[in-house]
């Protein structure tokens, strides 16, 4: 199996919390340069899923609709669940997600926009570090370890001024001050992404299995990424964690890695993408990768998302099959990749990746 290498991720820009309709074709951007491939494309295409890419889906839309006149996008970012499920339901044509499909759905199947009998392909397109974001008064970067957020999210580290905390942060002036952590309400691949890492790296605090639920009874619920970072933002001594796209003014917190404490950065996010496995016995175009969180080699950032997109091998209808493939065939190239990478802060995916994807995509009917 071809391990995956990505390119650097580059800056990070505000995530859309909007639906993204055929509008944005009006919003402007550079016609989209895909050799022909998507040349005499007519037709409607329905997609929802993850909120993480949101604005990288504003950007895709308005530069192939601009390639493709004859075509209507659109993308709700309505969470990964909720786009996992109307993919399976045949309400979207395609699906994005913070994770793949777990071996128990993919043997489960169902997809009803598929042709029977047919799987699905699953492409890792967006990359981005997950923050773990704080709103506390003159106070912008604290380092923690594992230990010590899984205590804060379970409800037994209360107050900011902590000896968990403070031992972690020497020199830095910690308020007696209620702790608020506020998790994500809606089913989510950004939370399943940050539970799995506290399960890894802190199993004998965090006893609960990864989930996209949030899995415990503690803190504050709030809808979607911009729900979350919202609720972090208004409050005082309020914690949570979303796409590092979001992060904006907010105070983020150093993961301890080994004996050093990391940053989130686009080098440290792609570095562990970079040194992780790729998951497998997956049928072919099935392309997902199993995050190293557990990884202690310097410079890795390991509280990383990889957000996919999800269509069939082959559809129902073929009309419906090939803008899907000449849509996610754009989203892929190279000018795909920059013009996502400079509107929304994602990894431009490496050249050894984007042929395994456009083998992927050339399945796809």
């Amino acid at each position: 199996m071809i391990s995956k290498r990505y390119a650097g991720l580059v800056g990070l820009a505000v995530v859309g919390a909007l639906a993204l309709s055929s509008c944005a074709a009006n919003e402007g951007g550079t016609p989209a340069e895909t050799d022909g491939a998507t040349e005499g494309l007519s037709g409607t295409l329905v997609g929802a899923g993850a909120s993480s890419q949101g604005s990288a889906q504003e950007a895709w839309i308005a530069a192939f609709q601009t390639e493709n006149p004859d075509v209507t996008v659109t993308y709700d970012p309505s969470g990964s669940g909720a786009g996992r499920e109307a993919f399976l339901e045949g309400g979207v044509n395609f699906a994005g997600s913070d994770r793949a499909f777990n071996d128990e759905e993919l043997a489960a199947g169902g997809w009803a926009a598929c042709a029977p009998d047919t799987g699905i392909i699953e492409l890792p397109l967006y990359v981005s570090p997950i923050a773990v974001i704080f709103n506390l008064e003159g106070v912008d970067s604290l380092n923690m370890d594992a230990a010590t957020i899984a205590g804060i999210f379970l409800g037994t580290i209360t107050n900011w001024n902590d000896p968990a905390i403070a031992a972690l942060n020497e020199g830095v002036t910690l308020p007696d001050l209620a702790i608020t952590p506020v998790h994500r309400s809606d089913d989510s691949g950004t939370t399943e992404n940050f539970t799995e890492y506290l399960n890894a790296v802190a199993p004998d605090v965090w006893t609960a299995e990864p989930d996209g639920v949030w899995p415990i009874d503690s803190g504050e619920a709030a809808q979607g990424t911009t729900g979350l970072v919202d609720a972090v933002t208004g409050g005082n001594g309020t914690i949570g964690y979303a796409d590092a796209s979001r992060a904006g003014d907010l105070g983020t917190v150093a993961l301890q890695v080994g004996d050093e404490f990391v940053e989130y950065s686009p080098e440290a996010a792609a570095a562990i993408v970079d040194a992780s496995p790729e998951a497998e016995g997956r049928e072919d175009g099935d392309i997902a990768i199993e995050i190293d969180r557990t990884s202690t080699e310097a410079g890795v950032y390991p509280l990383v998302l990889i957000s996919y997109l999800i269509g069939c091998a082959e559809y129902q209808d073929a009309e419906v099959g090939s803008l899907v493939k000449g849509y996610f065939s754009y989203l892929a190239s190279t000018e795909g990749q920059d013009e996502a990478a400079a509107e929304a802060g994602s990894a431009p995916i490496s050249d050894t990746l984007r042929g395994e994807v456009e083998a992927a995509i050339e399945l796809i009917k």
